[in-house]
């Protein structure tokens, strides 16, 4: 199943979760098991932690708010070059998991095509980055106590059931970086309730929580995390794109006069003021966003020197956010990844197909166009070598 099937925009709600949950208010929606059987199964984990070297803190257990050491269920192994890593021991991680420890993997969707595929979707509608860590237990006891995150997280239950206790904000709008901490949360939830397979929870950050397995069987669930875009990160953009101001390149003049100083900092005030008047800045910054993203890079071997201009030769965007335009010239211009790419015209309607970040192939992007196989695989083959797309035929 992929994460189409899944359908995670509709089923939070679309325009309307923006609208009035997003960033403000939890949502909780029920589901079934059958709408996630395919998305991530048990075997899919076994076999993710067989077959690659994960080391802390990328995979961790945690119990009662602490981390457990390593060497409580992994064994240290020395190459024949002398370097060490360390190698899970499953039956010391069964007696651990099994003792209330959390299974947690960060950055999930790096290991598992379709939770990239789910990320993707959530980045795509969003407009963020988003990381997919995987949280599994087995008994009641808390992983990591209470606490809050600096993230606003979209939660997948895949098996099992998860209880979760909802305490709300005591402050608004917490940062990682912040000035002071939240308050300790009130003794008493303010919501309560236990996520079966196929439930979702959107939980903007802030709001303390506590979860636990405590309904007597295994839990596994996803936890996608939503890089936040706050008013200090578009002052800190705002003070980089007002460099092309001389005024803003110049020393501070220490050692003027008091007027000296006066006149400096009013003409500080006149570009800002003059940019947060623009009507067109919050655009600006994530239009900017989008086109700077980190791409989910992916090689397109063996093809090291071009895509060939074969008609089933299978292409995929990688770019979530990148944005398609035209110039004064009528041109298309992609932007991806901090780069542009500017292409004839008639290039227009394949990365118009390309943008749905679907595989596609060759024919099928040249299907009622203009172009030709080999003009579209000279196309496509810009993109590759930029990073921004990827040919192969298990996309």
């Amino acid at each position: 199943m992929t994460a189409d099937t899944y359908a995670v925009v509709a089923r939070l709600g679309g325009d309307e979760f923006l609208a009035e949950a997003f960033g403000r208010n939890y949502r909780m929606v029920r589901g079934d098991a059958a709408a996630v059987a395919d998305l991530l199964a048990w075997d899919d984990l076994n076999s993710i932690l067989g077959r690659n070297r994960l080391e802390v803190p990328r995979l961790r257990l945690s119990k009662d708010g602490e981390m457990l050491p390593q060497d409580a269920y992994t064994v240290p192994m020395v190459t024949r070059r002398s370097t060490v890593w360390h190698r899970l021991h499953p039956s010391a991680l069964h007696e651990q998991l099994s003792q209330g420890a959390t299974l947690v993997i960060d950055a999930f969707d790096e290991l598992h095509s379709g939770v990239q595929r789910l990320a993707s979707d959530l980045e795509s509608w969003l407009r963020t980055q988003v990381q997919v860590n995987l949280y599994a237990s087995w008994t009641g006891r808390e992983g990591f106590g209470t606490h809050w995150d600096d993230h606003d997280v979209v939660v997948v239950q895949i098996d099992g059931s998860k209880r979760w206790r909802l305490y709300g904000p005591t402050r608004v709008a917490p940062m990682h970086r912040d000035v002071e901490a939240p308050e300790e949360p009130p003794e008493e939830p303010i919501a309560e309730f236990v996520l079966k397979a196929g439930d979702m929870l959107y939980l903007p950050r802030g709001w303390w929580h506590s979860v636990s397995a405590s309904e007597g069987e295994r839990s596994l669930h996803l936890t996608c995390g939503l890089t936040t875009m706050a008013g200090a990160d578009l002052i800190i953009w705002l003070s980089e794109i007002l460099r092309r101001e001389h005024l803003v390149r110049a020393d501070l003049p220490r050692f003027g006069t008091a007027q000296e100083k006066q006149t400096y900092v009013d003409g500080l005030r006149e570009l800002v003021i003059k940019e947060l008047d623009s009507g067109d800045l919050v655009d600006r910054y994530t239009q900017n966003h989008d086109a700077t993203e980190r791409i989910r890079l992916r090689p397109s071997l063996p093809f090291v020197s071009g895509v060939p201009a074969e008609p089933d030769q299978r292409v995929q965007m990688l770019s979530t956010r990148h944005v398609v335009s035209a110039d004064d010239d009528s041109n298309v211009v992609l932007t991806a990844g901090g780069e542009h790419w500017t292409f004839a015209p008639a290039a227009r309607p394949l990365l118009d197909r390309l943008a749905d970040g679907r595989p596609h192939t060759l024919a099928d992007l040249i299907d009622g166009t203009d172009l030709t196989l080999e003009q579209a695989a000279r196309v496509v083959g810009e993109l590759v070598t930029g990073q921004v797309a990827a040919v192969g035929s298990e996309l």
